[in-house]
């Protein structure tokens, strides 16, 4: 029941933002800081206090279809990530929706989607993690909607399109589940109870993988499927960095994880054509949005481009069916999201304080907004492999699986990530070069550039010191992510 509640606070917190009518800006603010808050201090709550594995039954439509929620490692994982990210961009956002209108009804959704994403994370088999999978989905929309002009309507209805688009994939595999596992659908790792139990390969494994993957796989833009993420980043910062960094995208490798580790038994798919499709998709996007990243001229957009190849990275691990694959997976999924949520908060961050949204208009700046740029900087570090940061551990992690598994594709999966990484230097240096060591490039009547105010100096303080410390606790965290892939934890 506690997860219920956790799951629901959310969603009664954000709806009543509108009702109460608060007219001061200051105790809306206030509000939503400390819904936040007390809402990731239940969930790391229930986390920690080990309270998550009996499933919780609410509605049975039927013995095919039920829906349940349970807390199991993998769901640990996930939801870790976002009730350590959710305040902070909360917290980022009461500075950067000063200039934006509409605050109350931005804040309403920024908090409801925070519910959504902790049904999904807490979801106890295939069907349930649909639903969460679309109301996260729909909660979104109104987010990328926010500006309600010309290209914000444009970007909601792509959006649209592609997710729900891709997510009738998923449903395809949703449906497929009962027929081919006998009504057991409940998430367990090596698949479900009467799937595992089986002497014979039932073809239709190899169909739910696949609809799965390429269903659920629209979330983590692999492609042809990608171009919704780019075109999103038109939403404001705090709703690009939610969409690109702890939400929406590790929802989608979340999913597919679930599909090819606790729904089919991974080795009914090992060798298949499935995996062939899967690990094929994932070395040509992660090439295609590095390269992608390179051309691309808005910040923003490259970022987000930069954001398609990395989810690439993760799907890769989870798409060789090891258990080394999957623990590189997850990890890449875990210190990504850290990475990148403080590189889309920078471009954030510049754009409030000056306007300036390209790449040539960085010269400079890095001397008169030193903690954007040294944040940017650190996490640029990161986000190219460099040790002792996270990045360079769960791409290491991600190589010694793909070689460890050892088929063509697997290695040249290590060769996309090889020239990905020379392009994610490209993309990230042709940004802080200019800004550290060129002259700036001031316009007439310009104001003179500086850093954020108390609330964005905060929250970089906070991720910079959270991305070291992970740094420095990255063999713990892969040690964990190991055990759970193994089956030691659940």
């Amino acid at each position: 029941m506690l997860l219920l509640i956790c799951g629901l606070l959310p969603v009664v917190l954000g709806g009543l933002l509108p009702f109460l009518r608060i007219k001061s800006r200051t105790v809306r603010m206030v509000y939503a800081v400390l819904s936040s808050c007390a809402v990731s201090a239940f969930l790391l709550y229930l986390i920690f206090a080990e309270t998550g594995e009996k499933a919780l039954e609410l509605i049975r439509f039927s013995d095919a279809f039920r829906f349940s929620l349970r807390l199991d490692g993998a769901g640990k994982v996930y939801l870790t990530a976002a009730a350590v990210l959710w305040p902070l961009a909360v917290l980022y956002a009461v500075e950067y929706m000063r200039h934006e209108e509409r605050e109350g009804n931005f804040f309403a959704w920024f908090i409801i989607t925070y519910g959504a994403a902790i049904l999904l994370g807490c979801a106890d088999n295939l069907f349930t993690l649909y639903i969460g999978y679309e109301f996260l989905t729909l909660c979104t929309v109104p987010l990328v909607w926010h500006k309600r002009d010309e290209e914000s309507t444009r970007a909601a209805l792509i959006y649209m399109l592609y997710l729900i688009g891709g997510a009738a994939l998923g449903f395809v595999a949703v449906l497929l589940v009962p027929r081919a596992c006998g009504f057991d659908g409940a998430f367990r790792l090596g698949g479900t109870l009467s799937m595992a139990v089986r002497s014979y390969v039932d073809p239709l494994y190899q169909w739910i993988a696949l609809f799965g993957f390429l269903g659920f796989g629209v979330k983590a833009a692999v492609l042809p499927l990608c171009r919704w993420l780019p075109t999103a980043s038109v939403a404001p910062t705090p709703v690009t960095a939610l969409l690109h960094a702890v939400a929406v995208v590790n929802a989608g490798v979340f999913a597919v994880l679930r599909v090819l580790y606790y729904e089919v038994p991974a080795s009914c798919i090992q060798g298949a054509w499935p995996q062939t499709v899967m690990l094929s998709l994932c070395a040509a996007t992660i090439v295609f949005a590095a390269v992608m990243a390179v051309r691309e001229q808005h910040v923003k957009r490259r970022l987000a481009w930069s954001t398609v190849s990395n989810l690439s990275y993760m799907l890769l691990g989870l798409s060789l069916l090891t258990e080394q694959g999957m623990a590189a997976g997850l990890a890449h999924l875990v210190f990504h999201s850290l990475t990148k949520i403080i590189l889309f908060f920078c471009a954030g961050a510049v754009l409030t304080q000056t306007g300036r949204t390209q790449v040539r208009e960085m010269h400079g700046l890095g001397k008169k907004m030193p903690v954007v740029f040294l944040s940017f900087l650190l996490a640029g570090v990161s986000l190219l492999g460099v040790p002792p940061l996270p990045g360079f551990v769960s791409k290491y992690a991600l190589v010694t699986a793909a070689f460890a598994q050892g088929s063509p594709l697997a290695i040249c999966g290590v060769v996309a990530i090889l020239l990905a990484a020379v392009l994610t230097v490209i993309y990230v240096f042709t940004i802080a070069y200019p800004a550290f060591f060129m002259k700036p490039r001031l316009s007439a009547g310009e104001t003179e550039p500086r850093d954020p105010g108390p609330c964005m100096k905060t929250v970089f303080a906070v991720l910079a010191a959270l991305l070291v410390c992970a740094g420095i606790f990255a063999g713990s965290v892969m040690q964990y992510l190991t055990n759970l892939a193994g089956g030691v934890i659940r």
